[in-house]
C-alpha cells in the first residue's frame, strides 16, 4: 500500500495540516481530565465559584478547540481520499486503456472493474482512518499512559495486566479475519464475472431455456461471497464486545482499587476521575489501532491488486527512435509472418507474405479458424507478432507510433461495437469534428440513411448500449459509417457484411468502390460473392495462405477455393 503513497503528492499540504489537526485534537483531549481534576479537587473542596467558572470556561475552550480540529480534520481527509480516488481510477483507467488485447486476458474484464471501483473505494476509506488515526491513536495511547502514570504510578499498574489481554484480543480476531478480507475480493471478482455474463449474454440464456441455470450461477457465487461477508463480519463483530467487557471490568478495578486509595488519602477524588478518564482514552485508542491493524491489511489486498494494474507494463508500446513513413500512403505488407496467441501450442499464423496497395481491394476467405481475423488484428498493432515483419507505408508497424498507425486505418470489427449516445455522436467516433453533411454524406455511403431517417429524431436518435435498440445489420452499417468518416489510408472490414441481405451487401460494396477507389482496403469475408470482384483474393487454411489470386485464377489453382465456392454456388451458377 506505500507505493500508492507517491500518489499522495499532489494532497501533501492537506495530509500535513489533517496531521497537524489531530495533534492538536489529542493534545486537546488530554488536557481535559486534568482540568477536569482541578475543578474537583481546587474549586469544590475549596468552594471557590470563581476558579471553578473560570477553569471551567477554559474547559469549554478547549472543547471548542478539539471539536474544531475534529471537523476540519475530518473535513481534509475526507477531501484527500476522494481526491486519490479519482487520480487512481483516472490512472488505472489510462492503465487499461494502454494494455493490448494479452493484457485483458491476463487480468479479465470482470476484475478490472472490480480493481478500479470496489478496490480503490477500500483504499479510500482506510486513507481516512490512517490521516486521523495514525497520529491521534498514538498519541492518544502513549499520552495517556503518562498522564494516568503521573496521576498515580501505583494505579497504573492495573494496565500491566489490560494491555496484554487487549494486544491478544486484538490480534487474534485480527488473525482470523485479515485472510477472509482478502478472500472476499477474490470472490467479489467472481460474482461480478457471473453477472456480467449473465446480462450481456441475456437472449442467448433466454434463446436456451437456461434462466434457471444462470440463476442458479449466480445464486452460488452470491451465497459464496455472502457467507464469506458474515463469517468475517461476525468474527470483525466479537471484537467491540470484548473490549467493552475488558474496559468495563478496567473501569471497575480502577473504580475499586481507586476508591481504596483515596480512602487511604494517597490521592484525590479528582485525580482518581481524571485517571479513569485517561484509561478510558487508552483503551479506546487501542480499539481504534485494532481497527487500523484489520482495515489496513485490507486495503493492502485491494492495493496490491491496484499496483497490479499500474505495474503491468504493456506488452506493445512504442519504440524509443519512432519513424514516420516519406511518401508512400496506404501500403501494407506482410513479410513471412508468424504469430501465436500467448500460451498456444502451435502458431495461429505461418510464414504469411502479401502485399496490398491503393486503389486495390485484398480479400481474406477461408475457413472458420483458418487465421484470417487474427492478421488483420496485427495490422494496427493489436498483436506483436513473433516472427517477420508487417509494413504500412514502407515502415515496420513496430517503429511507428501506435497513434500515427491507427491514425491511417479505418477499422471494422467483427463484432459492431456501438457507444451509448446518439447516432450522429457514435459516426463522429471516427472524427470528432466530422461536419452534419460528412456524418449524412457517410451514413448514405453505408446504405443507413434509410433506416436512420425512419428513426424519431433521425441522426439524434439515442443509441441504447451495445446498441440494443437496433439490429444487427443497422450496427453493422453505423460501424461501417464511423470508419468512412475517418477517411483513412487502409480500410479493413472484418467479416462486416455478414448481417446485412444480398441487395444491400450489393449495393454497399458498389457505394464502397466509389469512395475508397484511393485507398487500400482488405476484407475478410465468408460470402464468396463478397470477394469474388476484389483484385485481389487470400485464401486462409489452418493459419497458412494456401492461394492468391483473382477469383477466376483460384478456381482452376487452389482446391479449397474451389470447395468454399462449390458449398455456397451450384454448378448452374458456376459455369
Amino acid at each position: 500500500m506505500l507505493k500508492l503513497f507517491k500518489y499522495l503528492k499532489p494532497f501533501s499540504q492537506s495530509v500535513a495540516l489533517v496531521l497537524v489537526l489531530v495533534f492538536f485534537q489529542s493534545l486537546a483531549d488530554l488536557y481535559l481530565p486534568t482540568l477536569m481534576s482541578d475543578i474537583v479537587d481546587t474549586g469544590i473542596v475549596k468552594g471557590d465559584t470563581s476558579y471553578i467558572l473560570r477553569v471551567g470556561a477554559f474547559m469549554l475552550l478547549v472543547a471548542a478547540v478539539s471539536g474544531l480540529c475534529l471537523i476540519s480534520a475530518s473535513f481534509l481527509s475526507a477531501k484527500v481520499a476522494t481526491g486519490l480516488g479519482r487520480n487512481l481510477r483516472s490512472l488505472v483507467f489510462a492503465r487499461v486503456e494502454s494494455y493490448s488485447q494479452h493484457e485483458f486476458d491476463k487480468l479479465g474484464t470482470a476484475s478490472l472493474i472490480t480493481r478500479t471501483t470496489n478496490d480503490i473505494t477500500q483504499v479510500q476509506q482506510v486513507l481516512i482512518i490512517m490521516m486521523r488515526m495514525m497520529v491521534g491513536a498514538p498519541m492518544m495511547s502513549i499520552g495517556g499512559i503518562i498522564m494516568a502514570v503521573s496521576k498515580d504510578a501505583t494505579l497504573s499498574l492495573i494496565f500491566v495486566v489490560v494491555l496484554p489481554v487487549l494486544a491478544v484480543v486484538i490480534f487474534g480476531i485480527a488473525g482470523k479475519g485479515i485472510p477472509l478480507f482478502k478472500a472476499m475480493q477474490v470472490k467479489l471478482d467472481t460474482l461480478n464475472r457471473v453477472l456480467r455474463e449473465g446480462l450481456t449474454g441475456i437472449r442467448v440464456i433466454r434463446a436456451f431455456n437456461r434462466i434457471d441455470h444462470e440463476k442458479e450461477r449466480f445464486t452460488e457465487s452470491n451465497r459464496d461471497l455472502t457467507n464469506t461477508a458474515i463469517k468475517v463480519n461476525i468474527i470483525m463483530a466479537s471484537l467491540m464486545p470484548v473490549m467493552m467487557v475488558v474496559m468495563n471490568l478496567t473501569t471497575i478495578a480502577i473504580v475499586w482499587f481507586g476508591g481504596i486509595r483515596v480512602n487511604n488519602g494517597d490521592i484525590q477524588v479528582g485525580d482518581m476521575m481524571a485517571f479513569l478518564q485517561y484509561a478510558m482514552q487508552i483503551m479506546f485508542s487501542l480499539v481504534m489501532v485494532s481497527f487500523m491493524f484489520i482495515m489496513i491489511p485490507r486495503a493492502e489486498a485491494s492495493a496490491m491488486r491496484i499496483n497490479e494494474v499500474l505495474d503491468m507494463i504493456p506488452e506493445i508500446k512504442d519504440a524509443e527512435e519512432i519513424k514516420n513513413p516519406d511518401s508512400q500512403r496506404g501500403f501494407v505488407e506482410f513479410k513471412d509472418v508468424t504469430f501465436s496467441y500467448p500460451g498456444a501450442e502451435q502458431p495461429a499464423l505461418k510464414d504469411v507474405s502479401f502485399t496490398a496497395s491503393p486503389g486495390e481491394v485484398t480479400a481474406l476467405i477461408g475457413g472458420t479458424g483458418s487465421g484470417k481475423s487474427t492478421l488483420i488484428n496485427l495490422i494496427p498493432r493489436f498483436y506483436d507478432i513473433d516472427s517477420g515483419s508487417i509494413f504500412v507505408d514502407g515502415v515496420d508497424v513496430r517503429k511507428m507510433s501506435q497513434a500515427n498507425l491507427r491514425a491511417k486505418i479505418g477499422f471494422v470489427p467483427q463484432k459492431a461495437v456501438l457507444f451509448t449516445g446518439t447516432i450522429a455522436e457514435n459516426i463522429r467516433y471516427g472524427k470528432e469534428d466530422a461536419t452534419d453533411k460528412e456524418v449524412e454524406h457517410v451514413a448514405r455511403i453505408a446504405q443507413a440513411i434509410e433506416f436512420i431517417t425512419s428513426m424519431t429524431d433521425g441522426f439524434n436518435s439515442v443509441i441504447a448500449q451495445g446498441g440494443a435498440n437496433i439490429s444487427g445489420g443497422q450496427k453493422q452499417r453505423l460501424a461501417i459509417a464511423r470508419a468512412l468518416v475517418r477517411r483513412p489510408e487502409i480500410y479493413v472490414f472484418d467479416d462486416t457484411f455478414s448481417a446485412l441481405d444480398f441487395k444491400t451487401d450489393a449495393q454497399l460494396r458498389a457505394a464502397l468502390k466509389k469512395e475508397t477507389a484511393d485507398a487500400t482496403v482488405i476484407i475478410v469475408a465468408q460470402r464468396v460473392s463478397t470477394v469474388m470482384n476484389a483484385n485481389r483474393v487470400i485464401v486462409m487454411d489452418d493459419g497458412r495462405i494456401v492461394g492468391m489470386g483473382t477469383h477466376r485464377e483460384l478456381l482452376t489453382t487452389c482446391e479449397v477455393y474451389r470447395e468454399i465456392v462449390s458449398s455456397q454456388f451450384s454448378e448452374e451458377e458456376l459455369a
